[in-house]
């Protein structure tokens, strides 16, 4: 489909059906409509044909005629456009050129992932907004922190100016506002080599970085050098919200009389503000199915992200259920080890079962946990020692239905809850009046330190690893005081580079400790007066197990009596309150580790009589 260069040339194909003629114009024809650039149509109502002399970069579109009108239409499969919207679209070659690493997509049990937006995650070129190759300046910055995946929001072309991407027109594109333009890719160009130069790689020729398309690539590649993983969301419940004329909305240019059931790849049922994709029909599946297979083969992407699924399943029936089986059956064939993780409200284990009885996702983003730990965390802000609903917290660690913890994604924030007018930060959550007091910071690193330790895919949204207590916008022009403080990291910002130090730590943890990536995993111990929680983790068959307990009062606790797995030594591997002020020259714990040596308590044979700081997480390993 699309355009694709082959000998001296290029074949072209859309699929338009109902269209009475298509012809395709472009620099190589002088966008002239004639007998030559007429496509020919066939059975199943696609237009296709081959044109002498067309080359990389060339510019062209579809003019189609039919019904409702005639006029230039843009490729639905095009793989890059020309800025500013209208604009043509723009054949081009796949040869970039990827560096041949060892990487390989992470077991699943092994993704903490980082969810970015890319054009405000970081933005050193005010008024314009953040780039492809901005987020790979970052880089070093991710894996320091120790996470093993970036996800990213969609970033499929869209028509306005400012978009979280989720009204995306132009699937197989993508953004141009996030590509940095041919005169400005010099200093880029030299950071990405300085990147490549630290690992002894081939650096980059600039013309390797133009355009959209290929810094997207390099953003990939240069992602994959550095062992991280690098997630797409992408949206198939519907599209638009801004179409425009040259858009795929009516692209067979059908009578608008008839309503948006008229316009191909669409029903006339809206969500968003754009419309459903109309899963009853094959070049619709395939369509979407093709994006995806593109995504995770052209670009080399280790897993995609689907939002609103449970709209594919509803809005779309009666057929997105069945989609969905297609979607997920044909791309693990396509790509085994790539992750495919839906977003489904409310949470529906059924989603991630095979497809004999499910939709055949791996994983799904569940809120359970999520909802509880804001909740604690908000009502332990409250000027008193009222108990918090710590059995809440402890019956969410496991959604029920779910039969490996890999198979639901959990974390306190992300780019829904936290976006501008919504729910605020962990931080001001933990106190409002104040997010950078003891109470804030403590209260952020247990909000944090939870969806670290707890079973599931842990994911933090930009900014939570270094005490970000803002809310978010995608739109910066009119929001630059929303924007990520990075400034405070550079200035050497002691209280957030104490919180980036804890969180990096505490994921360092996770792979010095298996338990914490295991499949056992208990509830010991919950009291809401208390404010205490105590879990269990380890590997199933093999042990290595760590107990995890929480504290959320505001003062400290000794002689706290907590189940233990096992008798003797237990060392205390980390104790959050050590990152108050590093080190915390008043730091409460247990001196590096404790002695389970009391009696049977909590359905454990041994118990061991525990100093819990304020507002903490401690963890033990044997």
């Amino acid at each position: 489909m699309g355009a694709n260069l082959v000998a001296d040339g290029a074949t072209f194909r859309v699929w338009a059906p109902n269209a009475h003629s298509v012809h395709v114009i472009g620099e190589f024809n002088g966008r002239e409509r004639n007998d030559a650039s007429l496509l020919t149509p066939d059975e199943q109502g696609h237009w296709r044909g081959f044109m002498r002399g067309v080359r990389d970069r060339d510019r062209y579109m579809f003019y189609v005629v039919g019904d409702g009108g005639e006029g230039p239409k843009r490729d639905p499969y095009a793989r890059e456009l020309e800025t500013p919207f209208p604009s043509d679209s723009i054949v081009r070659k796949t040869d970039f050129p990827w560096h041949d690493t060892s990487y390989v997509t992470p077991q699943f049990h092994n993704f903490v992932i980082y969810q970015l937006h890319v054009g405000t995650f970081f933005t050193p070129n005010l008024p314009r907004g953040g780039t492809f190759l901005d987020v790979a300046g970052k880089i070093p910055h991710l894996v320091e922190l120790g996470v093993t995946a970036i996800q990213i929001l969609p970033i499929q072309e869209f028509q306005t100016q400012f978009s979280l991407g989720y009204n995306g027109t132009d699937y197989f594109s993508p953004e141009m506002d996030f590509a940095v333009a041919d005169a400005d890719l010099g200093p880029y160009a030299a950071q990405a080599n300085a990147l490549l130069d630290a690992k002894g790689l081939e650096r980059y020729d600039i013309q390797d970085l133009r355009g959209e398309m290929n810094q997207l690539k390099a953003l990939i590649d240069l992602c994959h050098i550095h062992g991280l993983a690098v997630i797409l969301d992408v949206v198939y419940n519907h599209a638009g919200g801004d179409f425009g004329d040259e858009s795929m909305y009516f692209l067979d240019r059908q009578s608008r009389a008839g309503g948006n059931g008229n316009s191909l790849y669409f029903t006339d049922r809206g969500h968003a503000g754009g419309l459903v994709f109309d899963f009853g029909k094959p070049e619709v599946r395939d369509f979407l199915i093709q994006n995806a297979k593109f995504y995770l083969t052209e670009y080399r992407f280790d897993g995609l992200r689907y939002d609103q699924v449970s709209v594919i399943d509803q809005d779309g029936a009666p057929h997105g259920w069945s989609f969905c089986q297609d979607l997920t059956s044909t791309l693990h064939e396509h790509r085994p080890g790539a992750l495919h993780k839906a977003e489904y409200w409310g949470v529906n284990p059924y989603i991630v079962k095979p497809v004999r009885e499910g939709a055949g996702f791996d994983t799904t983003l569940t809120d359970g946990l999520r909802i509880a730990v804001r909740e604690v965390i908000g009502n332990a802000s409250a000027p008193d020692e009222r108990p918090l609903n710590m059995t809440g917290l402890a019956r969410s660690l496991w959604p029920e239905g779910f039969p490996e913890h890999w198979r639901f994604v959990q974390g306190p924030e992300n780019h829904d809850i936290v976006y501008s007018g919504r729910e605020p930060r962990v931080a001001r959550l933990g106190d409002p009046g104040n997010p950078r007091s003891w109470f804030g910071r403590s209260r952020a690193r247990v909000a944090t330190g939870i969806g670290l330790t707890a079973p599931g895919i842990p994911m933090l949204f930009m900014g939570q690893e270094f005490l970000e207590d803002k809310q978010w916008s995608d739109n910066f022009e009119f929001h630059r005081d929303l924007l990520l403080h990075w400034a405070g990291l550079d200035a050497g910002d002691k209280q957030m580079l104490d919180h980036v130090r804890f969180t990096r730590e505490l994921l360092a943890l996770r792979w010095r400790q298996p338990g914490l990536r295991g499949q056992g995993f208990r509830v010991v111990h919950a009291s809401d007066g208390n404010r205490v929680l105590a879990f269990h983790r380890w590997v199933e068959g093999e042990g290595h197990d760590v107990m995890v307990v929480v504290h959320l009062s505001t003062f400290h606790r000794f002689d706290y009596e907590i189940g233990f797995p096992g008798g003797g030594g237990w060392r205390e591997v980390f104790n959050s309150d050590v990152y108050e002020n590093w080190v915390n020259p008043e730091v409460a714990g247990n001196g590096g580790g404790v002695n389970a040596d009391r009696p049977a308590l909590h359905g454990f044979g041994n118990s061991a009589a525990l100093t819990l700081p304020a507002n903490s997480v401690l963890v033990f390993a044997r």
